[in-house]
C-alpha cells in the first residue's frame, strides 16, 4: 500500500460503474479497495457485504471490515456509486417494495459511505455520491428511485455543510448521470439513442482527476453529466 500513488475507496465496487473505476484507478498505481455484495477481483481489498436486512448491521459489518483493511490509514477519495432502477407510481402494487429496493441501494450506502469518509478520509480529500439529473424534478413513472436519488441530493447539502463530521477541506460532491452506458442499459434500451448515455470511463476519469486535485467541484455541488452525441459535460444543477 505504501507504494501507490494514493488510496481510493470504491462503495458499489462490483457494478458496471464501480468496476470501471475500479481498472481506472488500478492501471494509475492506485491502491483501490472495493465494497459490494460480492468481491471484485481486480481491487486490492474486498468488503463483502452479507447484512442487506438490516441498516445498522450493514454498517456495522462494513465499517469493521473498513477498519480491518485500513487500520489508520487515510483514502484520498471514497465513491459511492452503489445503486439500481425500478420504476412504478403511487397506483403500483411495487412502490414500497420498489422504494425499500432503491433505499437500501441508494441512501443506505450513501450514509455509509459519509460514515467511512468521517473516519478513514483525509483532510482535503474527496467523497462522491450518486444522484440522478431526473430526481431534480418529479419522477412520477418512478417514484422509488427519484425519492432515492433525492435524498441523496441532500445528504450531499448536509455533509457539505458546517460541523457536518467531514474531514476539513474534503468535498463533497454527487453525480447526476442521465443514462450511463452500461452492458445492462444497453441489454434492457437496446433501441434507445446511445449517444446520449454517458460512458462509464469519463466518469471514471473525472474521478480520478477529481482524487489528484484537479478540476474539483464546488463543495456540496451537484453535477449534472450531460451527454450528446458520445460527447459529455458536467453541469451544476442551479
Amino acid at each position: 500500500m505504501a507504494s501507490s500513488a494514493g488510496r481510493v475507496l470504491v462503495y458499489g465496487g462490483k457494478g458496471a460503474l464501480g468496476s470501471a473505476i475500479v481498472n481506472h484507478f488500478k492501471s494509475n498505481n492506485w491502491w483501490v479497495a472495493s465494497i459490494d455484495l460480492i468481491p471484485n477481483e481486480d481491487a486490492h481489498s474486498n468488503i463483502v457485504i452479507t447484512k442487506t436486512d438490516s441498516w445498522t448491521e450493514q454498517e456495522q459489518e462494513v465499517l469493521k471490515a473498513v477498519e480491518g483493511s485500513l487500520g489508520d490509514e487515510k483514502v484520498d477519495a471514497v465513491y459511492c456509486v452503489a445503486g439500481g432502477w425500478a420504476g412504478g407510481n403511487a397506483a403500483s402494487s411495487a412502490l414500497v417494495k420498489n422504494s425499500d429496493a432503491m433505499w437500501k441501494q441508494s441512501v443506505w450506502s450513501s450514509v455509509i459511505a459519509a460514515n467511512i469518509s468521517s473516519k478513514w478520509l483525509k483532510e482535503n480529500g474527496i467523497l462522491a455520491l450518486t444522484g440522478a439529473k431526473a430526481a431534480l424534478e418529479g419522477t412520477p413513472g418512478m417514484m422509488g428511485y427519484g425519492l432515492a436519488k433525492a435524498a441523496v441530493h441532500q445528504l450531499v447539502k448536509s455533509l457539505a455543510a458546517g460541523d457536518s463530521g467531514i474531514p476539513s477541506g474534503a468535498v463533497v460532491t454527487a453525480i447526476l448521470p442521465v443514462t450511463l452506458d452500461t452492458p445492462m442499459n444497453r441489454k434492457f434500451m437496446s433501441n434507445a439513442d446511445m449517444t446520449k448515455w454517458t460512458p462509464l470511463e469519463f466518469v471514471a476519469d473525472l474521478f480520478y482527476k477529481w482524487a489528484t486535485k484537479a478540476e474539483r467541484p464546488e463543495n456540496g455541488s451537484l453535477l449534472q453529466l450531460i451527454t450528446d452525441e458520445r460527447k459529455t459535460s458536467v453541469e451544476p444543477a442551479s
